[in-house]
């Protein structure tokens, strides 16, 4: 699986209408549904039967549309029931602990994509991590389906297993963080994710910095909570224009070497060799691919 270029994913309540008819507007990549911790339990009956509507609405300025449902049996199918439509791009699970979670979620599809007539396969799953025994079963979770397109860390429910809060160095979010992108990169998913907590919406700079660091050791993207963060997750995860000109030149470099018999060039004296070649390669190739995205959001947003 090609993984796919999700910078920001803004998670929104789906049983605020305020919210949901607003949020094709906001630029991010995909937008994930709420039907779980920011709906309180009277009210998920009534907020299932506004996702089927609510999925066209936010996907109207080209974003994936996801809905995060309940990891819990009692609710888990009725959740599902209400979400796997056409137009649904994938399913968000929180509280992942288990290959067993992740085989179940998947057969459950599978029977609602026939049902709905929907293109099999085309219902994608992005696993949530929120305890410390699901950060050690990563790599079973990653294998142990074949829908499986990113995964994240629920950072204040591993805090609160761990018995510590977040800090503002996170310090304690180095280990899983790390094990999940190495995971992730090995099974061709996206890891997701920040060096801190989404919940601080108000620090903006607070925010950038925690991208950054994610960004810097691995992370593709992340999800976020509040709109003012999705233009800080998109540029972050983008290559920067400087960037991108750089590799170009490493590319133009290199190559010309190939012709003349070396492997091995120096610009702007630095040494260029195959690896550094193919790092250059993999930034253009994922500014195209975020210039080709940001063109169909863009058809999207006009024609809506």
């Amino acid at each position: 699986m090609t993984p796919r270029i999700q910078r920001s994913m803004l998670i929104l309540p789906v049983n605020v209408p305020r919210f949901v008819e607003k949020s094709y507007k906001r630029g991010a990549d995909a937008i994930a549904l709420d039907l779980e911790d920011a709906v309180p339990p009277s009210e998920k009956a009534n907020a299932r039967k506004l996702v089927k509507d609510a999925i066209t609405t936010a996907g109207r300025g080209g974003a994936d549309v996801l809905v995060r449902i309940n990891n819990e049996p009692d609710m888990m199918d009725d959740d599902l029931d209400a979400s796997v439509y056409p137009g649904l791009h994938g399913i968000f699970i929180p509280k992942v602990e288990s290959a067993e979670d992740v085989a179940g979620l998947e057969s459950k599809i599978v029977h609602l994509e026939k049902k709905r007539g929907m293109e099999p396969g085309s219902t994608k799953v992005s696993l949530h991590i929120e305890s410390p025994s699901g950060v050690l079963r990563m790599p079973e979770l990653a294998s142990a389906g074949t829908r499986t397109e990113s995964m994240s860390i629920g950072v204040d429910d591993y805090c609160l297993h761990l018995g510590v809060e977040p800090s503002e160095e996170a310090t304690e979010l180095l280990f899983p963080l790390s094990t999940m992108i190495v995971v992730c990169k090995s099974n061709g998913i996206s890891p997701l994710g920040i060096f801190g907590t989404v919940a601080g919406f108000r620090d903006a700079a607070g925010f950038e910095r925690a991208a950054r660091r994610g960004c810097d050791i691995g992370c593709t993207g992340a999800f976020c909570i509040h709109p003012d963060q999705v233009q800080i997750l998109n540029r972050v995860f983008s290559p920067s224009p400087a960037k991108v000109e750089h590799a170009r030149r490493v590319v133009a470099a290199f190559e010309e070497g190939l012709k003349s018999g070396r492997a091995s060039v120096s610009l702007d004296n630095r040494m260029v060799d195959t690896p550094i070649y193919k790092q250059a390669l993999m930034i253009l190739e994922r500014a195209k691919a975020i210039a080709e995205l940001e063109r169909r959001k863009a058809e999207a947003l006009a024609s809506a």
